[in-house]
C-alpha cells in the first residue's frame, strides 16, 4: 500500500476509534468528517447540553505535501504519540496547532 492511503486508513481508523470511544449521548452527536479528496480528516462534536450549544472540532488533520499535519488536537493525551504507534514517523508528523517556534523544540517535523 502507498504512503498516502496508508496515511489516510491510520487516520480515519484513529478518528473512529475516538468517536467509539466518545459515543453518543442524546443531545450531542459526534461526527467523522473524512475528505479524502482534499485530504481533510475531521472529529466534530455538534449539539445541546444545559441549555447550551455545543459545537466544536476535537480533532483536525490535514495531510499536506506528505506530512500529516494535527491541526486541532483536543484530546487530554495528544494523537501525535498514538500516530507513531500505529506506524507514521514522527517525522512526517506536524504539530500546526502550535507555532514555528514551538515546533522546533519538539520531537515531530517543523513544517
Amino acid at each position: 500500500m502507498d504512503t498516502l492511503n496508508n496515511d489516510r486508513n491510520i487516520i480515519e481508523k484513529l478518528l473512529q476509534e475516538y468517536a467509539n470511544y466518545l459515543g453518543q449521548e442524546e443531545q450531542i452527536q459526534i461526527e467523522l468528517i473524512f475528505d479524502r479528496k482534499g485530504d481533510h480528516y475531521l472529529l466534530v462534536e455538534i449539539g445541546w447540553q444545559n441549555n447550551n450549544r455545543i459545537y466544536g472540532t476535537l480533532i483536525h488533520i490535514d495531510i499536506i505535501d506528505g506530512k500529516v499535519w494535527i491541526q486541532q488536537d483536543g484530546t487530554e493525551e495528544g494523537v501525535a504519540d498514538e500516530l507513531v504507534a500505529m506506524g507514521i514517523p514522527k517525522n512526517r508528523i506536524v504539530l500546526g496547532f502550535k507555532s514555528i517556534q514551538r515546533r522546533k523544540i519538539t520531537e515531530f517535523a517543523v513544517s
